[in-house]
């Protein structure tokens, strides 16, 4: 049986990930920056139940909260939330921490899993892969960034589309090894 990574294998496995498919794929076109500025945070959260991802989501907050430099987090989560369906559980629940918490409208979730599947698509679909990373993770986004840049974006609307047509021209094999690519890091 292989013997999972470490956490430290892990968060270079999905730096390499931003930056070689979020970044690289130009799937976020407001990423580079923050690669550049160092401005991330990662924490892996390994073998955590549901309540123990959302106690560990609300002192993330914190941190963004104590912190301006720290412009977006990923809390990765190698275990328990294979399952697309149940990861999809849990990001309803990350939402809902959000608004009781009052961070509604100050920060936002972003999804990501090894198993992304948009609504109505095929598994094969390789515009899935624009969400499709190394590991089930959330990801903290500042709302009043996400607007100042997509404010400054000629055709922010246009993002999405532009995604999965470039993922479909690529391909479905070009995609899947692109991201397996970065779990090659040890």
């Amino acid at each position: 049986m292989k013997q999972p990574a470490s956490p430290e294998v892990m968060i270079a496995q999905t730096k390499k990930w931003i930056v070689d498919v979020v970044v690289g794929c130009n799937f976020c076109p407001f990423a580079a920056r923050e690669v550049k500025r160092d401005s991330i945070l990662f924490e892996v959260l390994e073998n955590a139940p549901k309540a123990l991802v959302l106690a560990d989501l609300r002192k993330i907050l914190q941190q963004l909260d104590n912190n301006p430099d720290i412009e977006t987090a990923f809390l990765i989560l190698p275990q328990n939330f294979n399952s697309f369906s149940v990861y999809l559980r849990l990001v309803d629940a990350a939402e809902v921490l959000l608004r009781k918490e009052g961070y509604e409208g100050i920060y936002q979730v972003a999804s990501f899993h090894p198993g992304y599947l948009f609504a109505g698509s095929s598994p094969s679909d390789p515009a899935n892969y624009t969400n499709r990373s190394p590991y089930p993770m959330l990801h903290l986004l500042r709302e009043a960034s996400v607007s100042r840049v997509v404010d400054a974006h000629p055709n922010p609307h246009a993002i999405p589309e532009t995604n999965t047509a470039f993922a479909r021209q690529k391909g479905l094999v070009y995609m899947a090894a692109l991201r397996e690519a970065c779990m090659e890091v040890k």
